[in-house]
């Protein structure tokens, strides 16, 4: 018998970037339980139901041949795109049922190495391409493929700044599949360190147009090194505030604003514009999102904005060059923060795990720590979806809000 979907299937995500460097999609990692048999019509309604044209759109990219089948077997046109992997559909079976989905209108997306599409006659069945370009190991920042890369397509495993400016700049890429952060921050040696411009801008027209104390804090939230930097300043000997500042949002009551004004216009000469910074700080973000809404429900907001901070700061040592714990000790930050990313212990640590796993297409690591966590998969599943939804608009150019 069929299983609710959300129960029975298990996610996960990759961001899809732009050649704005901002998020262009997700691509929607769909795995189960072999024993399970999930339901999924019923998971298509789902997404209608929830999506709309403003949140991003999705990729689904099912992890096993029986899900595939499922999804071209029963998706209705108009669903979103549907990744196919070019070594699968060497199966008899999927080949015909690819080719009958392509026929009654849904759009597939076809995944491999770049080096072995498929036949012409195979590839007029989809709408685009996920291409993968295993590196030259001689020439790391080169393709070890023959022939130049093909315009208008998606790409994945893009190891290096130089192959990511070849296919989002030159050869107008849909989009890139994850993103060369490692490479990226090793070129732009420091630059991470940095608040991003765009960012602090935002934040001084939000005080001037005198919106609401909830929209500095989101703003200040969008961006882990401002964030970091504020709650520097706000605990620094020089302000001699009593008590330490332990969140956002006493920082800015403590603050004022036009101090907050003051210290803004110190960080603007020395913020950083680098486009290709951009997703690097946008995935921080997204996992702040996801791991705030995996706590339980019913928390408070103040509790809900320090499991944000919590995701948001467990990658500070990727931008900020430095060891996680030496970062995270000038701060008072709430000892569970630092529990559970330093020590992977204490009551957040369950959904810092579980939103990091969620990042990968490791179905079976996201169901062993639900189990381990006692988490159930349905909310788990649901509220990924609705940070994909819904979340993803904070790491897009945000729109001034009326106070």
């Amino acid at each position: 018998m069929a299983l609710s979907a959300l129960s029975s299937l298990t996610l996960g995500y990759r961001p899809l970037w732009n050649n704005e460097r901002t998020l262009a999609g997700a691509q929607l990692y769909i795995d189960c339980d072999p024993a399970l048999d999930p339901d999924i019509p019923h998971f298509l309604r789902i997404l209608q139901e929830m999506w709309s044209q403003a949140a991003p759109p999705l990729l689904l990219s099912p992890q096993t041949h029986q899900l595939l089948s499922a999804f071209l077997q029963n998706a209705p046109a108009g669903s979103p795109w549907i990744e196919v992997r070019g070594d699968w559909i060497e199966d008899s079976s999927l080949y015909a049922q690819a080719q009958a989905a392509q026929a009654r209108g849904l759009k597939l997306v076809w995944r491999g190495a770049l080096g072995e599409l498929p036949d012409a006659r195979t590839a007029q069945w989809f709408a685009n391409s996920l291409l993968s370009l295993a590196p030259d190991e001689t020439h790391p920042e080169r393709p070890a493929l023959p022939g130049a890369l093909l315009d208008g397509q998606m790409y994945e495993d893009v190891q290096s700044r130089h192959l990511l400016t070849r296919c989002l700049d030159e050869h107008r890429a849909a989009a890139v599949a994850g993103w060369p952060a490692e490479d990226v921050l090793h070129q732009l040696r420091g630059r991470g360190a940095q608040p991003c411009r765009r960012r602090v801008l935002e934040l001084m027209q939000a005080i001037d147009a005198e919106q609401s104390l909830e929209s500095f804090e989101a703003i200040l939230g969008c961006d882990p090194v401002l964030a970091y930097r504020f709650m520097l300043y706000t605990n620094s000997a020089a302000l001699g505030l009593r008590t330490g500042v332990d969140s956002l949002r006493r920082g800015l009551v403590m603050l004022g604003y036009g101090t907050l004004q003051r210290w803004l216009a110190d960080q603007l000469p020395h913020a950083d514009i680098e486009p290709d910074l951009q997703p690097v700080r946008a995935a921080m973000v997204m996992r702040g999102q996801l791991t705030e809404r995996l706590v339980e429900a019913g928390m408070g907001h103040e509790l809900q904005r320090e499991v944000y901070l919590c995701g948001l700061f467990s990658q500070l040592d990727v931008l900020l060059g430095e060891p996680l714990a030496s970062t995270l000790r000038r701060l008072p930050l709430s000892e569970r923060i630092y529990q559970a990313i330093i020590g992977k212990t204490g009551p957040y640590a369950p959904s810092l795990a579980l939103a990091q796993a969620l990042e990968t297409p490791d179905g079976a690591a996201v169901r062993a720590l639900c189990q381990t966590h006692e988490m159930e998969l349905e909310s788990v599943n649901r509220n990924l979806l609705r940070m994909l939804r819904d979340g993803c608009e904070s790491v897009r150019p945000m729109r001034a809000q009326p106070r």
